[in-house]
C-alpha cells in the first residue's frame, strides 16, 4: 500500500501500498489516495478533488502489452511474456523476467445475471514452474501446491518482481507460483482505456469482485493442469494482504491458508486510531533524531510562507530544483510529504529499490543529512537535502518533477475504491511532524460525490469481512492465517500484532518495515528478519502436512 493522498491543499499527500496499501506518485511528484484528511487550513484548494497524478508504483514498470486473441467460456489463454522462466528469485533488478505472462477469460460480474454480467476480458496472471512438482501416473494426488499472490492496486509485474520470497522457497516446496493481476489494473482493464472513464464502468471494481477473480481463476487453473488435489497458499502485502486474508475467511474451500504481509485490515471504522499512520511515520524519525523530526515538523510553515507570493515560488522553485516554476506551495509540500512517508515505510535493513534506489536504514540517514547541517542554516535546505536521498539517491536526476503528472485526468482505480469501499479514516495529531488534519465522513462523501457521482460505503468492509473484536470472532470460525509486521511500518498499527488463535499467528517484529519479509533474502538480511521467514515456511509446512494427512484420512 501506499501513503494516503491529498485532497487539497493542507491535506496529507497519502493514499495507502497496503499500498496501504495504497499508491504513489506520478514523475515524483504528490502521492496518491487512500486515506485523506481534511485540513483545518484556509489555503487554496487544488482544482481537483484528486491530484492529477499517476500512482507512482504503476510507473515503476514500464507496461508491456503481449498481444493474443482471447476465447470465450472461461477458458485459459497464455501468451508468453518477453523473458522465460527463471530458475532464481526475484529481485526486480534480473534482465530476464522470472515468470511468464498469461490471460484468462474472466467473467465481468460474478453476482447479478444482468446481460452485462456475462462479459469478458482479458485477466493477466503470472506463472513460475521451474520448481514445480508435477502430478504424476495420471493422479494428481503427487502435485506439489500452488502458490498465489493475491494481486494489488497495480501492474502485476511489478509485485512479482518484488516478491522474492515466495520464489526462494518454492524450491523447498516444490511449488508453482501464480502472479494474478487484480481487475482494473495493469492490463487486466475490462473496458481497455475506458475502464476509468465514469461510474457506470468502474462500479465492477469491488473488493468481492477481485476475490471472486481469483477463485474462479485458480479453480480454471488447476484444472487445466490436471492437479485439483493440489493445496492452495495465498500470499499478499499490503492491499494484496488484506485480500488474501479476506480471500482465506471467504473461500476456505479453495485456500488452505494465507500470508498477508503488512495488511492494516483494521484501519477502517473506528478500530484503530486515526492518526496512527502519521503518528507511526513521525515516531520512525523522532527515535532516530529529535532534532531531525524538529526540523520537519518546522518545515511546513516556513514552506507557507515563502509559497504565499509569485517571487516566493520562484525562489522556491529554484530551492527545490524544480524542473518547471510550481505554481502552489503545497505542491512541494506533497513532495516533501512523500518523501518522508514512503522512506518510513520502506525502512528497510539492507539497500533496496522496492519504490526509490535507497541505502540501508533510509530513515536513519535522511536524519543524518539533516544533523549534519550548521547551525543557523537555512531549515528548507534541510528538508530539500533530506527528501533528495529518497528522489534522488543515485543522483542521475538534474531536476525534479514535483507538479507535472503523466495522467491527464487524475484518475486510477485506486482513487475510486478509496471513494467507495476502502474508507481508511486518517487524520494528523498534534504530536506528528506534519500540519495538523481532521477527517470526517461527511466531507468524504461530498468529496467523492463532486468527484465521481457516488457516495461512500464507509462500513462495507468491516461489515462483509469483519473487524470488531476480530480476536474473538476469528478464534473461532477462522484458521491458517500469517499476519506479518514490521513495526517500523506506519501501517503496521492498523495490523494484526497478536496472536488470536494457535492457527492465526501475528509475527511482529520490531525493526521490520513495509512487507520486508516478501523481499527476497540477501546477505546482509539480520537475523530478526531470516527468523520471522523461517517462522513463516515452517507454519506453511505444518498447513500443507495437514492437509495431506486429512486427504489421506478422507480418501482411506
Amino acid at each position: 500500500m501506499a501513503a494516503p493522498a491529498a485532497w487539497s491543499s493542507s491535506a496529507p499527500p497519502l493514499r495507502a501500498c497496503f499500498l496501504p496499501l495504497l499508491l504513489l506518485l506520478a514523475s515524483f511528484s504528490a502521492a496518491p489516495i487512500l486515506a485523506a484528511a481534511r485540513p483545518s487550513s484556509s489555503t487554496p484548494k487544488k482544482p481537483a478533488a484528486f491530484p492529477a497524478v499517476t500512482p507512482l508504483h504503476l510507473q515503476a514498470l514500464q507496461r508491456q502489452r503481449a498481444s493474443s486473441s482471447i476465447r470465450g467460456g472461461g477458458e485459459l489463454v497464455a501468451a508468453a511474456a518477453d523473458g522465460s522462466s527463471g530458475s532464481g528469485a526475484a529481485n526486480g533488478t534480473a534482465a530476464k523476467k522470472p515468470f511468464t505472462a498469461h490471460y484468462f477469460a474472466q467473467e465481468l460480474d460474478h453476482f447479478t445475471f444482468t446481460p452485462n454480467a456475462s462479459m469478458v476480458f482479458r485477466q493477466k496472471y503470472l506463472l513460475n514452474d521451474t520448481f514445480w512438482r508435477r502430478p504424476s501416473g495420471g493422479n494428481d494426488a503427487g502435485a506439489g501446491p500452488l502458490f498465489v499472490y493475491t494481486g494489488n492496486e497495480g501492474d502485476i509485474e511489478w509485485f512479482a518482481t518484488n516478491t522474492g520470497f515466495m520464489f526462494d522457497i518454492a524450491p523447498k516446496f516444490g511449488a508453482l507460483l501464480v502472479f494474478i493481476e487484480h481487475r482494473f489494473y495493469g492490463e487486466s482493464k475490462p473496458f481497455g482505456n475506458d475502464s476509468y472513464k465514469s461510474a457506470e464502468t468502474l462500479g465492477y471494481l469491488t473488493s468481492t469482485q477481485a476475490l471472486a477473480d481469483f477463485a474462479i481463476l485458480i479453480r480454471s487453473l488447476k484444472k487445466n493442469l490436471s492437479a485439483e488435489a493440489a493445496p492452495v497458499v495465498v500470499f499478499g502485502v499490503s492491499y494484496g494482504g488484506m485480500l488474501a486474508s479476506w480471500f482465506r475467511l471467504k473461500y476456505p474451500h479453495v485456500t488452505i491458508g494465507a500470508v498477508a504481509s503488512s495488511a492494516p485490515i483494521l484501519q477502517f471504522d473506528y478500530i484503530t486510531p486515526w492518526s496512527s499512520f502519521y503518528d507511526g511515520v513521525s515516531q520512525d524519525f523522532k527515535s532516530e533524531s529529535l532534532n531531525c523530526f524538529s526540523v520537519i515538523k518546522g518545515t511546513w510553515d516556513v514552506l507557507d510562507e515563502r509559497g504565499s507570493t509569485d517571487k516566493g515560488l520562484l525562489d522556491l522553485s529554484k530551492l527545490f530544483r524544480a524542473c518547471k516554476t510550481v505554481k502552489y506551495a503545497y505542491s512541494i509540500r506533497n513532495w516533501l510529504w512523500t518523501a518522508f512517508s514512503y522512506t518510513a515505510m520502506v525502512d528497510y535493513p539492507t539497500p533496496a529499490n522496492f519504490l526509490q534506489n535507497l541505502p540501508a536504514y533510509p530513515v536513519k540517514e535522511m536524519c543524518k543529512i539533516i544533523d549534519g547541517f550548521p547551525a543557523g542554516a537555512d531549515i528548507l535546505e534541510k528538508a530539500f537535502a533530506a527528501a533528495s536521498l529518497y528522489y534522488n539517491y543515485t543522483g542521475d536526476q538534474t531536476c525534479n518533477k514535483i507538479e507535472d503528472g503523466d495522467d491527464p485526468h487524475g484518475l486510477d482505480g485506486w482513487q475510486w475504491q478509496a471513494c467507495t469501499e476502502m474508507i481508511m479514516p486518517m487524520t494528523v495529531s498534534n504530536e506528528s511532524m506534519f500540519p495538523p488534519s481532521t477527517f470526517t465522513y461527511d466531507e468524504r462523501s461530498d468529496e467523492c460525490f463532486e468527484s465521481w457521482g457516488v457516495r461512500p460505503r464507509p462500513h462495507w468492509i468491516t461489515t462483509e469481512y469483519g473487524g470488531y473484536k476480530i480476536d474473538k470472532v476469528l478464534k473461532r470460525f477462522g484458521s491458517n492465517i500469517i499476519f506479518s509486521n514490521g513495526m517500523r511500518d506506519p501501517w503496521s498499527r492498523g495490523g494484526v500484532l497478536k496472536n488470536i488463535s494457535s492457527s492465526i499467528i501475528a509475527l511482529v517484529t520490531e525493526k521490520g518495515a513495509h512487507h520486508l519479509d516478501f523481499r527476497s533474502s540477501t546477505k546482509g538480511d539480520p537475523d530478526w528478519v531470516i527468523e520471522q521467514r523461517r517462522q513463516e515456511v515452517d507454519i506453511i509446512q505444518g498447513w500443507i502436512d495437514q492437509y495431506h494427512q486429512d486427504m489421506r484420512e478422507t480418501s482411506s
